[in-house]
């Protein structure tokens, strides 16, 4: 088995490689290094990963992944590269098109041209949208994304599923849901959180608090993302393409607020709360639905929220001054 891992200087792309390495896996990195947020949070995760071949190659380049593909030829790739943020894409949608549609493509010609055995790609719980039934499950409606990047990745299913239909490619979509942990986006909310509680400033929390999300720790998802692998979609009677897509949450919504009276708790100070209107984009509940997932891999959630953010945070106060570098890029 080798592994090509795309995305690999991003959160759980780093997460992800790394545990590929330690287990003896082939791996072989990629990453544009964009500067969505600050290319040194993505340099400091690349040379964690110094005993892993790294190329620096854009998704939306063809000839490049082709000639990467030619060269090295993998039998698995994971394709966790894309354009991301919720609430950037509302005023840069022309972003995402060239990375997350474009790219994607150029991915999946490229995983048939060179026969790959398994594509997993990564998909988002914002193809939800504003959906009331909750939990989510993979078979509710997803035709009302509430954001452009929501929208380009329920594009990505459905040209997987394209793929697997026309061209025999077993694709994987996970869907994630908010995923926390050392070496996090600092433009998520429990990194923008916990670094205003450092320096003793305040937090904005939108829709007045009235907001819950399925927190999933890191770890969780890579686990998750690991035992999923060498299950590459069939055909049976009741799929003509092998193509699925499964939730990847902890399956236990948890209100905003509980999440940051942990980390307060964690860090020994309180912070003033700025109470905000709901952000354009945004919804104001995430809860996945994991019995299909857990019907393939045997998936239990082994990190609980007061063990997670106790990590986050140790890592967090181990690694202050970049992070509080990269927040302020």
């Amino acid at each position: 088995m080798k592994i090509l891992v795309t995305g690999a200087a991003g959160f759980i792309g780093f997460h992800l490689a790394d545990r590929l390495a330690r287990e003896g896996h082939s791996v072989v990195a990629l990453d544009n290094l964009n500067d969505y947020y600050a290319v040194s949070l993505k340099q400091a995760r690349r040379e964690q990963l110094s005993g892993i071949p790294f190329h620096r190659v854009d998704i939306a380049d063809l000839d490049a992944l082709e000639t990467l593909f030619a060269r090295e030829r993998f039998t698995h790739v994971i394709n966790l590269a894309a354009q991301a943020g919720v609430r950037h894409s509302v005023e840069h949608p022309h972003e995402y098109g060239r990375s997350n549609l474009t790219g994607f493509l150029n991915l999946l010609d490229v995983c048939k041209r060179h026969d790959i055995e398994h594509l997993l790609y990564a998909s988002s719980s914002s193809v939800y949208g504003r959906q009331k039934t909750l939990p989510f499950r993979e078979t509710d409606p997803v035709g009302q994304p509430a954001s452009i990047y929501a929208a380009t990745k329920r594009a990505n299913e459905m040209m997987a599923y394209s793929y697997a239909d026309l061209h025999r490619l077993p694709a994987t979509g996970m869907r994630f849901f908010t995923v926390y942990g050392p070496w996090g986006r600092p433009d998520m909310a429990p990194c923008l959180f916990a670094a205003n509680l450092l320096r003793g400033e305040p937090i904005d929390i939108f829709n007045h608090g009235r907001m819950a999300r399925d927190f999933t720790y890191i770890d969780d998802v890579v686990e998750c993302i690991v035992r999923l692998l060498p299950h590459a979609p069939r055909p049976d009677a009741d799929r003509s393409a092998p193509h699925e897509i499964y939730n990847l949450g902890r399956g236990k919504p948890i209100a905003l607020l509980d999440f940051v009276d942990t980390l307060e708790r964690r860090l020994g100070t309180t912070a003033t709360r700025h109470f905000k209107q709901m952000q354009p984009g945004d919804v104001e509940r995430t809860w996945a639905d994991t019995h299909k997932l857990r019907s393939v891999i045997d998936y239990t959630p082994r990190v609980s929220l007061e063990q997670g953010i106790d990590r986050f945070v140790t890592w967090l106060i181990d690694y202050r001054g970049l992070m509080l570098e990269a927040m302020a890029a």
